[in-house]
C-alpha cells in the first residue's frame, strides 16, 4: 500500500480536532474530506476509515505509543505509526516519523490484547458498568461487536417506491444493495458508497437508517388514520418511517425540545413526500400537556447514553462522563411519566433507546409500571437487540398498552 503524505496529514488534522478540540468525529470527517477536491473515492475512504479506526482504538494506540492528552502533533504521528505497524503497512521515510520500534509495538499489542479495556479500547467506567450489567460473556462479545465498522443500511421510503424498484434504481446508478431477511424495508450495501449523491436519494426513495432502528416504528403497531405522537423526534428518522407505515393518513405530531432538529425533519419530510407530519417544539410543558389522553399511539425514543450505537459514534465513549448515566436515567424517568399521559385509554406506547444497559431499558419500564403514572399500563412485549447477536446496532424497545 502506497502512502500519500497529504492523506496521512489529513488524518492527523482530523485526530487533532477530535481529540484536542472536542469536535464530533462525523462532522470533522466531513470537514476534512473537503480539503482537496482532487481526492478520489479511495483517498476519501482511507481518510475516513483510518480516522474512525483510530478514534475507536484510541486507548490501545495511546497506551502503545506512550502518549497522553493533550496530544501534540508528534504524539498523533506516533499513534498513527502504531496503527500502521499493526496494519502491516511499511512506514515511509518521513521526518515526522521518528524511528519506530516495530517489534516493541507488536509485543505491547500482544500484551495489552489480553485485557479487554485495552483490547476494545474502553474507558474504565464504561467497561465496569457494562460488565456488571451484562456479565462477562455477553460484554466480551458486545464490546468487540461495537468496534466493528457499521454497514450502510437503507430504509425504503414506501410512500414513493417499493424495495425491489429501489434496488433496480440503485443498480442503474452503480450501487449494489441487498435485502435483509426479517427487515421489511431494509437494504444493505455490501460495499460502502456515498448514497447521498444518488438520484434515488434526491428523489426521496430512501433514508439511511440502521436495521435495528427500523424495527422501532414497526413495533408501535400504527394504523392509517390514527393520531400518533413521536415525543422525542429529533431530526425525524422514525417519524418519517411512521408516516410511511401510516400511508400518510391520520395525524403524526413530531415533538422535540430542539427546534433546529425539527426544521431538518420538515426538509426531510418534503423530500419523502410525508405530508401528515406536524412538528411542535417543546418550549414549555403546555405543548405536551395539551395532548394528554388524546393519542392512539405514542413513541418515546428516549435520550440515552447511546452505548448501543458506538459503531457509528465511536468518539462518544471518550466524550461521555460517568455522571452522564445518572443524569440521563433521571431524564428518562421523567420523560416516560410525563409523555405516557398522552396515550388515550386503549392506546399503545413504545419506549425505546439505543442503549444496551438495563438501567436505561427494562429497569425504567418496570419502575414506570410500578408507579402511579404507569398503573393503567401493561407490558405487551419487549425486545433487546445486541450488536453481537444481530450484526446491527444495539437497541431496546418495549410495547406498553393502556387499559
Amino acid at each position: 500500500m502506497k502512502l500519500h503524505r497529504n492523506l496521512v496529514f489529513a488524518v492527523i488534522d482530523a485526530l487533532n480536532l477530535i481529540f484536542n478540540e472536542g469536535e464530533y468525529a462525523d462532522k470533522v470527517v466531513q470537514k476534512v474530506l473537503k480539503f482537496d477536491k482532487r481526492w478520489g473515492a479511495r483517498d476519501r475512504g482511507f481518510i475516513a476509515e483510518t480516522t474512525y479506526e483510530m478514534v475507536r482504538y484510541k486507548r490501545l494506540y495511546t497506551e502503545i505509543a506512550e502518549v497522553k492528552a493533550p496530544f501534540s502533533r508528534p504524539d498523533l504521528f506516533r499513534m498513527w505509526a502504531v496503527w500502521a505497524v499493526l496494519k502491516g503497512i511499511k512506514l515511509p521515510d518521513w521526518k515526522q516519523l521518528e524511528p519506530t520500534p516495530e517489534r516493541r509495538i507488536k509485543g505491547r499489542f500482544d500484551e495489552l490484547s489480553k485485557i479487554r479495556k485495552y483490547r476494545e479500547s474502553l474507558p474504565d467506567w464504561i467497561d465496569e458498568i457494562c460488565l456488571k450489567a451484562l456479565g462477562e460473556k455477553l460484554w466480551n462479545e458486545e464490546s468487540a461487536a461495537l468496534n466493528q465498522q457499521a454497514e450502510v443500511i437503507l430504509r425504503t421510503n414506501t410512500l414513493k417506491t417499493k424495495k425491489e424498484t429501489l434496488r433496480k434504481a440503485l443498480l442503474d446508478e452503480g450501487i449494489v444493495a441487498e435485502p435483509i431477511k426479517g427487515y421489511a424495508d431494509a437494504l444493505r450495501l455490501p460495499e460502502r458508497a456515498n448514497v447521498f449523491v444518488t438520484e434515488s436519494f434526491k428523489k426521496g426513495y430512501f433514508e439511511v437508517q440502521d436495521a435495528s432502528s427500523q424495527l422501532v416504528a414497526a413495533y408501535l403497531d400504527v394504523k392509517p388514520g390514527q393520531r400518533v405522537v413521536d415525543t422525542c423526534a429529533g431530526a425525524g428518522g422514525k417519524s418519517l418511517h411512521l408516516a410511511a407505515l401510516m400511508e400518510n393518513k391520520g395525524q403524526l405530531i413530531a415533538m422535540d425540545i430542539y427546534g433546529s432538529k425539527l426544521k431538518e425533519l420538515k426538509r426531510r419530510a418534503r423530500r419523502n413526500n410525508a405530508h401528515n407530519i406536524e412538528t411542535r417544539e417543546i418550549d414549555s410543558t403546555k405543548v405536551y400537556k395539551k395532548l394528554y389522553g388524546s393519542a392512539d399511539r405514542v413513541l418515546i425514543d428516549a435520550p440515552c447514553t447511546g452505548l448501543g450505537v458506538l459503531r457509528r459514534n465511536p468518539d462518544s465513549k471518550w466524550k461521555m462522563q460517568p455522571e452522564f448515566l445518572e443524569k440521563i436515567t433521571k431524564t428518562q424517568h421523567e420523560i416516560i411519566r410525563n409523555y405516557s399521559k398522552i396515550v388515550k385509554p386503549g392506546g399503545k406506547m413504545v419506549y425505546a433507546t439505543c442503549s444496551i444497559l438495563p438501567q436505561e431499558n427494562n429497569d425504567q419500564v418496570q419502575s414506570f409500571l410500578a408507579s402511579e403514572e404507569g398503573k393503567d399500563f401493561s407490558l405487551v412485549k419487549e425486545k433487546k437487540i445486541y450488536a453481537s447477536k444481530s450484526g446491527f446496532d444495539g437497541f431496546y424497545m418495549a410495547l406498553l398498552e393502556k387499559k
